[in-house]
């Protein structure tokens, strides 16, 4: 008999087919057998006997979907996930796995040295729990994945972050490496894609990233390709130079003959409205000639980022420390302040900062916290002062750590983007700060019901198929990301007519409504619609089939 049965389903098995009602049954952390009942067009896929299914524990799912848990394609979850290992931000959507690693940075591969400074500059994208607190036992990809097997509520894959890659081999430098040091990043990215990293995350607008010239990528797209990886650019500009940014990422894709998955695609501030057709049709005529190329995007406008991340390039080489010196450097500041007002800095994506769409949505330190929720102008408004000085008083005060909304998007770009066939989700979620993006709380169930029940932009199967079958065919996981025998037991139950997101701008921390339960390995991580605390989730390595460990489940 088998451990649970899954009684009277809708299941929407993650491949864009239509719906059909099943008995499905789980056993040892796998989809056993799958019995289609009348009036589904077919019998029991597994053995065809067409009979009801048994098991020691049944759900009635009359009435919900089934479908493969969510994959979130882009998250950044990389601390919270060992800070906070049930994870019900995520669960109570139906994610069961995450991609972290993203933007060109996290904390692995480091040394003590860049490890210091990763802590700090992503300090408002995760925070920075002290070491009293924390245990950050970790140095290479293969130690941080080992972190993540003692138990996290949801499975997790790893991209290899260029920048931090590129600070062991040659710091801040604003330059191109040396051979010695191309060399010595090719080394690292090769360990850590062996270790078990899916492929590489670079970000082209943060430090040290936004220093990598073209050539430098195609060098290590191709060591990516070797290994079977793909390449998830945040790219240079979303904004003045989305296109040409797309286009470079595309070229690079061809050069080094790396899949490319297009992480956070938007087109977004004013010089972008309407433009979506147009990033459609580059990545329509690169798929036409052969280019492997995916994409994802979050069912928002706003976005969401640093404070600093703002900031033009040159203002940032050296680290935080140097940052942090020329913003208490008048000659620099004069500097800054003529790039961000008047020229359009390199950080903003090549846009004059409007500081009208810049909204503080959190703070590193609490004295600062009366800013949180505030724009940049109605703060400027209040004190009399520029933005622009508010800004730079800001990021001193707050030594770099506060993060913001920006509220630069464009609905119809939204729209045209999630309905491209290669379309995939990720939420770009920050769980940390006042009052983060709700798309850390509410992506996932907010494409069933916004865009699809509500306004019809995707059929639920269409909807599903973003969030599980394709993913998981990007990610190489052969074994997950659908309903099939066989398959690794990630599922989800859904109510679909009460599904939809409750996480707001003013309240983000709002668990979805709708979703009743989550199995993470066969181990069910909410049951009827609240967390259980298990922790069956587990880090994914690239190619794990191969060497699986003696006592934890099998991975994907």
């Amino acid at each position: 008999m088998a451990d649970l049965l899954l009684r009277d389903a809708t299941v929407v098995d993650g491949t864009g087919a239509d719906r059909y009602r099943a008995d499905v049954t789980v056993t040892d952390g796998r989809i056993e057998r799958i019995s289609r009942l009348g009036g589904s067009g077919g019998t029991d896929t597994a053995r065809g006997s067409g009979e009801r299914l048994t098991g020691r524990r049944v759900i009635d799912a009359d009435g919900l979907v089934l479908a493969p848990g969510f994959i979130d394609m882009h998250a950044h979850s990389d601390l919270r996930l060992l800070l906070e290992p049930d994870h019900p931000s995520r669960i109570t959507q139906g994610v069961t796995l995450e991609v972290l690693g993203q933007d060109g940075l996290s904390y692995a591969p480091a040394d003590d040295t860049t490890l210091a400074a990763l802590r700090r500059q992503l300090a408002g994208w995760n925070g920075d729990p002290a070491d009293e607190e924390f245990d950050w036992n970790w140095r290479t990809v293969a130690q941080y994945l080992d972190r993540l097997d003692t138990g996290t509520a949801v499975n997790a894959c790893y991209l290899v972050p260029h920048g931090s890659v590129r600070m062991l081999a040659m710091g801040w430098a604003n330059r191109p490496p040396t051979g010695a040091e191309l060399d010595r990043m090719k080394q690292l990215l090769d360990e850590a894609l062996t270790d078990g990293a899916v492929g590489m995350s670079t970000g082209l607008s943060y430090t040290p990233g936004m220093y990598a010239d073209t050539a430098e990528l195609v060098e290590l797209c191709t060591v990516v390709a070797a290994r079977g990886g793909f390449h998830a650019p945040h790219q240079r500009s979303y904004g003045a130079g989305a296109l040409e940014g797309y286009a470079e990422m595309v070229e690079i894709s061809r050069r080094s003959g790396c899949p490319l998955h297009l992480t956070h695609a938007t087109m977004n501030f004013g010089v972008n409205e309407g433009r979506a057709g147009q990033f459609l049709a580059l990545v329509d005529a690169a798929l036409a000639d052969g280019v492997d190329i995916t994409l994802d995007s979050y069912p928002y406008l706003p976005g969401s980022t640093t404070l600093a991340a703002l900031l033009p390039s040159w203002s940032t080489e050296g680290g935080p420390e140097a940052t942090l010196a020329r913003l208490a450097d008048p000659a620099a500041r004069e500097r800054i302040r003529a790039d961000v007002e008047e020229r359009g800095s390199d950080g903003c994506h090549g846009v004059v900062t409007d500081w009208d769409t810049i909204q503080v949505s959190g703070v590193r330190h609490g004295a600062l916290s009366a800013a949180v929720g505030r724009k940049v102008s109605e703060l400027a408004a209040e004190q009399g002062r520029s933005g622009t000085e508010v800004f730079f008083d800001l990021l001193r005060a707050d030594q770099l750590g506060t993060t913001i909304l920006q509220h630069v998007g464009h609905e119809e770009n939204v729209r045209a983007i999630m309905r491209h066939p290669v379309h995939t989700v990720g939420s770009d979620g920050l769980l940390v700060g006042a009052r983060p993006h709700p798309r850390a709380w509410g992506t996932f169930p907010r494409y069933l019901a916004h865009y699809g029940r509500e306004l019809g932009v995707l059929t639920l199967e269409q909807a599903v198929a973003r969030m599980t079958g394709r993913p998981a065919r990007r990610l190489g996981l052969d074994r997950r990301g659908l309903v099939r025998p066989g398959h690794h037991a990630d599922l989800v139950l859904f109510d679909p007519e009460t599904v939809r997101d409750t996480a707001t701008f003013d309240h983000p921390r709002q668990a979805a409504e709708g979703i009743r339960h989550v199995l993470v390995n066969g181990v069910a991580a909410l049951a009827d619609g609240r967390p259980t605390g298990e922790l069956a989730g587990r880090a994914l390595r690239r190619h794990a089939d191969r060497r699986v460990r003696a006592g934890a489940p099998a991975r994907g």
